[in-house]
């Protein structure tokens, strides 16, 4: 039951955003104020980060320290799934961009409480051994959240608001299904924090103690993340600006790379999990994903064909299938306490959107110096940095 929970967790803040923010928004703004479109999606993309920097962090911590009769996390879950869902309806109505920017913080910050909270259940009731097959149905919920949702949000461009209005449906749905599932108990009895200097230091600060592992898992997510961001960034314009195709033959190689990304990357997160539970090594599947994208950027590098990014996205998404699927458990494992795994799983969740931010931006740059070839180059540099700290993790096998 509890697996099935946590399949269903990514679907139930993570697709409705994606969906919403990187289909349906900007398609809104088009309808709102053409004219003002871009630089518009830009500063919804940099309140989100801005957000994230703040509510991730403090919502992870709060759950940490939390003592009610329904448990730590469920009330910031229930909380942060109702008004996720009304701030989209809210969205879905707005007649301004100004209006829709600033509903926007207040969407995602409630969809920063379900992030915080949902994951580190795991932590809190599943033991080592069994954390990669959970991961998996997690990574599985997150991979079809990426793809998925994306091609649902897609078939809603002609009618924006319905398509908003689904997606918030999709939230509150899940989210009760969740819950049901998950069945978390009172934590009443557990100490209660009292706050001290110290207490607030350690459920409210960046960790410092025996925390290496912690931090090069950290930052080898952020480099992996930024390596594929700067491909995927402009995965449009790759095809047509790069590879020389038009828009209707751009849009139909788009559909094929999704869907070979979606398909293959669900498949591998079925299977990564259980496989590294099995064999009881959880870095070195971890590390292999992160060397495989990079392998995958050196086709499009050296071919300048369709051909050459169906290949980038079959390698790439048997990567992201492992990866989604065991880089969850490998997080659990190299927690500095687990006292804290709110917060601290809060700080990934953090390096995770600060490495797209910064991903969209250094594709931009690049493009913009260097062309679009530069970016596979880069790409592979990302990736070969991410894995080389991820295989430098030395509690975890």
């Amino acid at each position: 039951m509890f697996s099935w929970a946590m399949f269903m967790a990514p679907m139930i803040w993570y697709g409705p955003t994606v969906g919403v923010r990187n289909t349906l928004i900007p398609q809104l703004f088009s309808q709102i104020d053409s004219a003002n479109k871009v630089w518009a999606y830009g500063i919804i993309g940099a309140v989100a980060t801005l957000v994230s920097a703040i509510t991730n962090l403090l919502f992870g911590a709060l759950s940490d320290v939390t003592r009610t009769r329904w448990g730590k996390r469920k009330p910031y879950i229930v909380l942060g799934t109702l008004i996720m869902a009304g701030s989209l309806v809210a969205v879905a109505n707005c007649k301004s961009v100004v209006a829709v920017i600033l509903v926007w913080i207040i969407d995602a910050s409630a969809e920063n409480a379900i992030a915080a909270s949902i994951y580190p259940q795991i932590s809190d009731r599943i033991a080592p051994k069994w954390r990669g097959t959970v991961s998996t149905f997690y990574g599985v919920g997150f991979t079809i959240s990426q793809q998925g949702f994306t091609i649902l949000a897609a078939q809603f461009l002609g009618n924006v608001k319905y398509g908003i209005y689904t997606m918030a449906a999709i939230a509150v749905v899940l989210g009760i299904i969740h819950l049901f599932l998950s069945n978390e108990q009172g934590n009443l009895d557990e100490p209660k924090i009292k706050l001290s200097k110290e207490t607030f230091k350690k459920y409210f600060f960046i960790p410092t103690k025996g925390a290496h592992d912690f931090y090069l898992a950290l930052f080898g997510k952020f480099f992996m993340v930024v390596g594929s961001t700067i491909v995927t960034t402009y995965l449009l314009y790759i095809f047509t600006d790069y590879m020389g195709l038009n828009s209707s033959q751009a849009g139909h190689s788009v559909s094929i790379f999704s869907t070979l990304m979606l398909v293959i990357g669900v498949t591998f997160a079925l299977i990564a999990g259980p496989l590294a539970d099995r064999a009881k090594r959880i870095k070195l599947p971890v590390t292999i994903a992160t060397f495989l994208l990079g392998f995958a950027a050196l086709f499009p590098l050296f071919a300048v064909h369709p051909w050459a990014m169906y290949v980038y996205g079959v390698i790439a998404a048997v990567g992201n299938g492992i990866y989604n699927s065991v880089d969850g458990a490998l997080n659990l494992d190299v927690l500095p306490s687990s006292d804290t795994a709110g917060k601290d799983l809060g700080l990934i969740n953090l390096a995770n959107t600060l490495s797209q931010m910064v991903g969209s931006i250094s594709a931009s740059a690049i493009v913009s110096t260097w062309g679009y070839h530069a970016i596979f180059i880069f790409a592979v540099g990302m990736e070969i940095i991410g894995g080389c700290l991820i295989a430098a993790i030395k509690s975890v096998k």
